[in-house]
């Protein structure tokens, strides 16, 4: 992976580069900013909650901060390819301040956006290339006045997406078991579950305990292994296949914790 880079520790945009070959990729992410992605190669199926989204080469992408995902990445012949810029919240801010935009009603749409192709954005990743490998100093303003010239470019194409890219709030307040029954596969700490939910780590903890009557750590590691006993049991799953789409770390803590709750090990179901 290429990162036109920022200097670390502030809060700037990115441009990234992406290229691998071999088997696919999985994995889960927490995505902190917008993000605009374009597919050069490849397949990449992500699920937000319980939703699942699937593009292909030639695809236009636009992801909403502030949610978690998992990915499946499958490489082509030529491997899997993609460029995404990164659209980091002082960058908005600045573009607010300079052509007076902000967010006049809550966004309602989807996390994730198929954006239409058009010659503005057919253009602008065109643009992008010299840029990948570059070691110019002048890199970081460079990324700065692209980042600038795709969330213009966003509004001319997509002007539904102001409601998004101007709401500078934190996650409000949501209905917790809702959300909770669809993401307890994610492997994210209490913390982060707590923010995504409208919520202090204390407020978290307690709504949680007063509508599941056990603390989150428990009912986490329970749901996930009241669901591995349905897939083994009923589905014929091969444990390896599925500890880590339930969000256990290694193979052997999923066994050991399975073995604990059900009196057998989950090769037997």
């Amino acid at each position: 992976m290429k990162d036109v880079n920022n200097k670390k520790g502030l809060s700037q945009p990115k441009i990234r580069f992406n290229h691998y070959t071999g088997n696919n990729m999985e994995g889960e992410a927490f995505v902190s900013d917008h993000i605009f992605s374009y597919i050069i190669s490849g397949t990449h199926d992500t699920w937000v909650g319980d939703k699942l989204y699937s593009f292909q080469a030639g695809d236009y992408r636009f992801f909403r901060r502030n949610q978690l995902t998992k990915y499946s990445k499958r490489p082509a012949q030529e491997g899997f390819k993609s460029i995404a810029v990164y659209i980091d919240q002082n960058t908005l801010k600045e573009i607010s301040h300079e052509h007076g935009l902000t967010a006049d009603t809550p966004y309602i749409g989807n996390d994730i956006l198929l954006l239409k192709r058009n010659q503005y954005l057919e253009r602008y990743i065109d643009s992008l290339m010299p840029y990948i490998n570059s070691k110019n100093e002048r890199n970081e303003k460079i990324v700065l006045l692209k980042a600038k010239e795709l969330i213009l470019l966003l509004l001319e194409t997509n002007p539904a997406l102001k409601e998004m890219l101007f709401d500078f709030s934190d996650p409000g307040k949501i209905n917790l078991e809702a959300f909770m029954n669809t993401h307890y596969r994610y492997n994210v700490g209490i913390d982060r579950f707590a923010f995504l939910t409208g919520r202090s780590l204390s407020g978290f903890k307690r709504d949680f305990e007063k509508l599941f009557n056990t603390t989150p750590g428990k009912w986490l590691v329970q749901k996930r292994l009241e669901e591995a006993h349905y897939l083994i049991a009923k589905k014929n799953k091969r444990p390896s296949e599925i500890y880590l789409d339930l969000g256990f770390l290694d193979l052997s803590h999923f066994s050991f914790a399975y073995k604990k709750a059900f009196g057998t090990a989950p090769t037997r179901g």
